[in-house]
């Protein structure tokens, strides 16, 4: 028979446990229980380390939340800047979009625990107790929007520079509304895939920003 190891080896084996695993821990708990529901007696039983370990590498829970929020908006982005590289260079605003947007579906499938925890941030203002990750979910807010107003102007770019702008800046905030309901739509409503939602994003991003050229 196998004896437990002595409670010093625990000890020491959990003292080498890293910041990036108490990190990945929490994201996973705060994405399902959000901020509020997520506390540090909850985090010591899902990952099996004490409670200092946590004070150790954050000053609170609130620096917690900051750090888990800066590092899910770093791979974010990271994964949309990866997944864009090399976009066609033929092709109509609506071929254009398409492939953008399928991209970027892409990155929401893999970044799930990130939006997740990030649209409960928004919508139930729990950040407010947290200022240094409010910062944080403003700044992907507003780097969101213009990361898809990029991708709109880049796609109706052949319409010129001036009328692509215009586009971009009157369609950037519905795309990010689309792609926040796609996402709660690929959460609520299984079976459809992701692919599904932005290419009909990316459709009526086209027909709206087309009327937009139409009208001068």
């Amino acid at each position: 028979m196998i004896e437990p190891p002595a409670p010093e080896t625990r000890t020491n084996r959990r003292g080498r446990r890293s910041r990036q695993e108490i990190l990945d821990a929490a994201a996973r708990v705060m994405s399902v229980r959000g901020y509020a529901g997520t506390s540090m007696s909850v985090l010591v039983k899902e990952t099996g380390l004490p409670r200092s370990a946590f004070y150790y590498h954050f000053e609170s829970k609130a620096g917690l939340l900051a750090a888990v929020m800066e590092q899910g908006a770093h791979a974010f982005f990271a994964a949309m800047r990866e997944a864009h590289r090399n976009p066609p260079t033929e092709g109509g605003p609506r071929d254009l979009l398409r492939w953008y947007m399928r991209r970027t579906g892409d990155v929401m499938e893999d970044g799930e625990e990130f939006i997740r925890l990030l649209l409960v941030l928004v919508m139930s203002r729990e950040a407010a107790e947290a200022p240094e990750a409010l910062q944080t979910v403003i700044a992907v807010r507003d780097e969101g929007r213009a990361y898809m107003a990029h991708m709109i102007r880049s796609s109706f770019v052949s319409a010129g520079e001036e009328t692509a702008d215009r586009i971009a800046e009157a369609l950037a905030p519905f795309g990010m509304a689309g792609y926040d309901g796609a996402f709660v739509a690929l959460q609520s409503e299984g079976g459809r895939p992701v692919s599904v939602w932005m290419d009909q994003l990316a459709d009526s991003l086209a027909a709206l920003g087309e009327a937009i050229a139409a009208a001068g």
